[in-house]
């Protein structure tokens, strides 16, 4: 069973009903017993890095979810769910995000239009398995005004050019971030959850 966190940070009954498609069992919850029996989590997530955060305090689970990553289960943060992620977000402030990635969260730049909503194609930077059956210049739905920045150049997986390159899939050992919605991406979006099921023992 993979646990979909549900911590109120948007909805994700889009996220369940692909899952189910492609044959995933998977369950909505904050309860840390049934995060911790889990075979793989997924932190899904739309909306303001701070209030996200804020939201998994409440829900007691920043401590679980950096346990759980350092344990080696498999982790997937979708949008808002992969920048936290992250050591710091720049959205209106400084936060600081799970730290299980190094790098930072900053806006996309005023060249272009923000929010970046829409269709954008995947470069692919280095073969792995979560890119099984997924072409160079796929496309792919985001939803996002923020991006990470000063990540590591070897957890760089695919990127996306908007305005300049935004890290679009990473990977760090079990720790796996879409910054586009795979649920809203057609059928490169449920290979892609595929592919990340079956990286799941």
């Amino acid at each position: 069973m993979i646990a979909i966190i549900d911590y109120g940070a948007g909805n994700i009954k889009s996220l369940q009903f692909a899952c189910q498609r492609i044959g995933l069992d998977t369950c909505l919850t904050t309860d840390i017993p049934t995060i911790k029996q889990s075979a793989a989590i997924i932190l899904p997530g739309v909306g303001a890095f701070k209030d996200a955060m804020d939201a998994l305090r409440r829900h007691n689970l920043v401590g679980t979810i950096t346990e759980e990553a350092s344990a080696g289960k498999p982790i997937l943060g979708i949008c808002l769910g992969m920048q936290l992620f992250y050591e710091h977000s720049f959205e209106n402030g400084n936060w600081q995000g799970l730290g299980l990635l190094q790098g930072n969260v900053s806006l996309l730049p005023d060249s272009v239009k923000v929010p970046h909503m829409g269709w954008n194609t995947l470069k692919h930077h280095q073969r792995n398995a979560i890119l099984n059956a997924i072409n160079q210049k796929a496309y792919v739905y985001f939803v996002h005004s923020y991006a990470v920045t000063d990540n590591q150049k070897e957890d760089l997986i695919s990127s996306s050019e908007y305005g300049r390159t935004v890290p679009a899939i990473v990977q760090s050992k079990n720790i796996t971030g879409m910054q586009f919605h795979p649920e809203k991406s057609g059928e490169t979006g449920l290979q892609l959850l595929k592919n990340f099921g079956e990286m799941v023992s």
